[in-house]
């Protein structure tokens, strides 16, 4: 066990370097001086921050642009001119999520890119292909567990100018350090049959450690939540000191909802509220109406909610997967007072499924093909010691890449052989669904999918951005143990 130890020490590491109208603005539009016809270069900083999460100081980390505004809003058929300067007094490199810039420009550490050296600065410059609701955290190391991430709205011709716009951005928190809760998590107790700790009631020293232990069969159902944090957070806030947001009555508002969280799924609740779902991870879907909508990590909602005309408070909340755990805003409707709403949910809610994802149709699927090739995923692991790896495989970096083409429609057959749900995100391509558990449908266009325990899921790409790309499940501490591979093709 000393060796398996070592090894993800080093696997660690890897990661780290590379081989070769709200009242708080959490994105505004693109500004800085033109520096060429492509247009401006808007500077986005990466710098240390304080929040305050339930009366106590937290020192986290953010991407900011020179007016304090987190992240950024920018158009369609722009080019993204960004310069990312380093205030941090370590390495840092910016994975934009879900877009398909030049591979060189994609952001991760050992695969696409050089970490930013503290106090150096990188450029970005490539096209936007298309529009709607994505974000950009770091890939360096555990950085993404400390709140390095913001909102990146691409505004197109469907978006109304005069529609307000609501951007939640949901964040798992923890005031142990990220390495620790890390090393905690290999450590764990290998002890089968430990049961979890109550919601709630955990020890202090317990509360950034694990929530239960490995289960001995598929019939014990899908183990959730391996860490247990201090705070959930919807706009660095928690539902102790939510954020309030001004909404007119009658109008329609689009809620564009990002969970940047590190390792924790949620269900959206809209209480009273209606919803129309009309987006997934940014591309556009046939409207599903609802009040409750799933969000697994790294995927982005985007609804449609019409306010009532009575004045009143509306919660829209985020709800922990399989506990009463929960966070959220206010949307406040005309001369409302505002009532607490807990930290805690009547129930728990539920383990989410798949059931939503097999009624989504994409507004516009990829055009039909047979696939050239396809490749058999393997989504592998235990909770046993934290190994977690694709095709049985933990990634290093001489793990050989998947083989692809230019030019090929290629299939992913994702099979999760373990007992843990994965959000499986793909770098620089956007995919379609097109199967669950041998169902073949046209199912939604995404960049990250999850795929539940013992459940099959097909996503198609077509091979039309060549370089070097990664692949891999989007729970932090599963990416670093070794679930993550490449694909490359020039």
């Amino acid at each position: 066990m000393t060796v398996m130890l070592s090894r993800r020490s080093v696997l660690l590491s890897t990661f780290a370097t590379c081989i070769t109208s709200p009242h708080r603005f959490w994105a505004q539009p693109a500004s800085g001086a033109p520096a060429s016809d492509a247009g401006p270069v808007t500077i986005l900083r990466v710098q240390r921050r304080s929040i305050e999460v339930n009366g106590k100081s937290a020192s986290v980390l953010g991407i900011r642009q020179p007016n304090g505004a987190q992240g950024l809003i920018t158009e369609v058929g722009k080019h993204f001119r960004v310069r990312v300067v380093n205030d941090l007094d370590e390495p840092t490199l910016i994975h934009w999520h879900g877009l398909t810039p030049p591979w060189q420009q994609d952001g991760v550490p050992g695969v696409s890119g050089t970490p930013i050296s503290p106090g150096a600065s990188a450029e970005y410059n490539f096209p936007l292909r298309f529009g709607g609701t994505f974000w950009m955290h770091s890939h360096q190391g555990l950085q993404e567990q400390l709140l390095l991430a913001a909102p990146l709205i691409i505004r197109d011709r469907s978006d109304r100018s005069n529609q307000q716009e609501v951007v939640v951005m949901l964040a798992d928190f923890s005031f142990t350090p990220p390495e620790e809760i890390y090393e905690q998590l290999r450590n764990r107790n290998r002890t089968l049959g430990v049961t979890p700790a109550t919601p709630g009631m955990e020890s202090k020293s317990e509360k950034s450690i694990m929530a239960g232990t490995a289960k001995g069969s598929a019939s014990a159902g899908p183990d959730l939540n391996d860490v247990k944090y201090d705070a959930f957070l919807a706009n660095d806030r928690t539902l102790a000191d939510p954020e309030t947001i001004r909404v007119a009555p009658g109008e329609t508002i689009l809620l564009r909802v990002i969970n940047s969280s590190a390792m924790s799924a949620y269900h959206i609740d809209l209480g009273a509220l209606r919803g129309e779902l009309i987006a997934v991870d940014g591309f556009r879907v046939h409207p599903v109406a609802g009040r409750r909508f799933p969000i697994a990590v790294a995927q982005r909602l985007d609804i449609l909610i019409r306010v009532p005309r009575r004045p009143a408070a509306y919660p829209v909340l985020a709800i922990l997967e399989g506990e009463r755990r929960q966070t959220g805003v206010i949307l406040i409707a005309g001369q409302a007072q505002v009532t607490r709403v807990p930290e805690v949910a009547p129930i728990p809610s539920p383990a989410l499924t798949l059931d939503l994802e097999r009624r989504l149709r994409a507004a516009e699927p990829l055009t039909k093909r047979k696939p050239d090739r396809i490749h058999e995923v393997d989504l592998t692991g235990n909770m046993n010691g934290y190994v977690w790896s694709i095709n049985g495989v933990p990634w290093s970096k001489d793990t050989p890449p998947l083989t692809v083409a230019k030019g090929e429609r290629v299939e992913l057959v994702l099979k999760n052989k373990t007992l843990m749900p994965h959000p499986m995100h793909l770098h620089g391509h956007e995919f379609q669904v097109v199967e669950i558990d041998g169902k073949r449908f046209s199912g939604p266009v995404r960049d990250t999918v999850l795929v539940t325990p013992g459940r099959r899921v097909v996503i198609a790409f077509d091979a039309n951005n060549p370089g070097w790309w990664a692949f891999h499940c989007h729970l932090v501490y599963h990416q670093a143990a070794g679930m993550f591979a490449t694909l490359r093709y020039i």
